[in-house]
C-alpha cells in the first residue's frame, strides 16, 4: 500500500480506553455505581488521553450501564482526558450534553443483519436516526465519532467485503461525523485483512485520524494492530484486563487489553505516556467482581 504524505506522519499514538462502556456492558454480574466510579477515576490516573464512561441506552437494553449519568456526576475528571459516551438517539444525546459529555458515540455497522439485530434498523435508517443527533451534538460543540461494527466479519452474514465498508464510512461522513471508528467485533481478522480495509478506507480520511476497534478471539488482535501501525494508524480502542465482547456477537471475545496494545507498542520504541502499573490499579478495581 503506498501511504499519502499524511499517512505516513509520525503522529503520536492514542489509545482510547472503552472499558468501562463496551467492557462492562457485556458483563451479567452488575457492577455497583462506586465500583464504576473508582475504576474510571484510577483509569484517569493512567495517562490514558481518552475514556469511554458508558452509554446513554434504555436501561432495559443495558441494565449495566443504567447509571451513565450518575457515573459522570461523580468521577473526578482530569485537565487533557476526553470523557466520552454512546448515543443511540436525541433523547440520548440530551442526557449526554446534561452529563457534560466531552464527545458522543453513534453506532451502526457494516452488516445489514448485525444492524438489524443490534439496533433493530437497516443501515439506512440508523443513518438517517443520527443526523439530528450529530447536528444537535455539533451545535453544542461536541464532536462525534461513528462506530462501524464488523469491518472484517459478520455471525450472520459471515465475511464482509471492505467495500461494504467503506459504503458505510461514506455515509456517515456525509453526516457529518468527525471520526470513524472501526470496530472489528468478531475477533477473526488476519492482518492481510485490516491492511485491505485500511487500504479502502484510507481513501476517504487520513488513517492517523482513524480508529481501530480490535477483539482477540483468535489472538491475532496484537498483529493487526501492528500491521495497522505500520501502514500509519495512529489511533486505537483497548479495554483494560481485556473486558469485552459483544451481547450479539456470539463467541467473541473480549476487547484487546489496554495493557497489551502499550506493551506492543513500547515494545517498538514508540511513546505511550500511559503507565502500565496505574492500568493495574485500575484493573483491581474489578478484582472482588470478576
Amino acid at each position: 500500500m503506498t501511504l499519502s504524505p499524511e499517512q505516513s506522519s509520525s503522529d503520536r499514538l492514542h489509545l482510547c480506553e472503552v472499558g468501562p462502556r463496551d467492557g462492562l456492558q457485556n458483563e451479567s454480574e452488575l457492577v455497583p455505581l462506586e465500583t464504576k466510579v473508582a475504576f474510571i477515576d484510577a483509569l484517569s490516573l493512567s495517562g490514558l488521553p481518552e475514556i469511554e464512561v458508558g452509554s446513554f441506552v434504555r436501561p432495559d437494553v443495558i441494565p449495566q450501564l443504567a447509571d451513565t449519568a450518575e457515573v459522570f456526576s461523580r468521577i473526578q475528571r482530569r485537565d487533557g482526558v476526553v470523557y466520552s459516551a454512546l448515543v443511540p438517539n436525541e433523547r440520548g444525546l440530551e442526557a449526554a450534553l446534561v452529563a457534560s459529555a466531552d464527545k458522543v458515540s453513534i453506532f451502526t455497522a457494516a452488516s445489514e443483519s448485525f444492524a438489524g439485530h443490534n439496533i433493530r434498523a437497516s443501515i439506512e435508517e440508523s443513518i438517517e436516526r443520527f443526523v439530528p443527533v450529530v447536528e444537535g451534538a455539533h451545535r453544542a460543540g461536541v464532536p462525534v465519532r461513528g462506530y462501524v461494527s464488523c469491518v472484517v466479519a459478520c455471525p450472520y452474514e459471515g465475511r464482509i467485503a471492505p467495500s461494504a465498508v467503506l459504503d458505510v464510512c461514506h455515509r456517515l461522513l456525509a453526516i457529518g461525523v468527525d471520526e470513524l471508528d472501526l470496530g472489528e467485533t468478531l475477533g477473526v481478522a488476519r492482518p492481510e485483512e485490516i491492511e485491505e480495509l485500511l487500504e479502502h478506507v484510507g481513501g476517504v480520511r487520513p488513517l492517523e485520524e482513524v480508529v481501530l476497534h480490535l477483539h482477540d478471539t483468535e489472538g491475532r488482535a496484537l498483529a493487526c494492530a501492528r500491521r495497522a501501525w505500520d501502514l500509519g494508524t495512529r489511533r486505537f480502542d483497548g479495554s483494560c484486563r481485556g473486558l469485552g465482547g459483544c451481547p450479539f456477537a456470539p463467541g467473541a471475545a473480549g476487547n484487546v487489553a489496554t495493557e497489551s496494545l502499550v506493551r506492543l507498542f513500547e515494545g517498538m520504541g514508540e511513546t505511550c505516556d500511559v503507565a502500565l502499573d496505574r492500568l493495574n490499579d485500575a484493573s483491581r478495581m474489578l478484582d472482588e467482581i470478576f
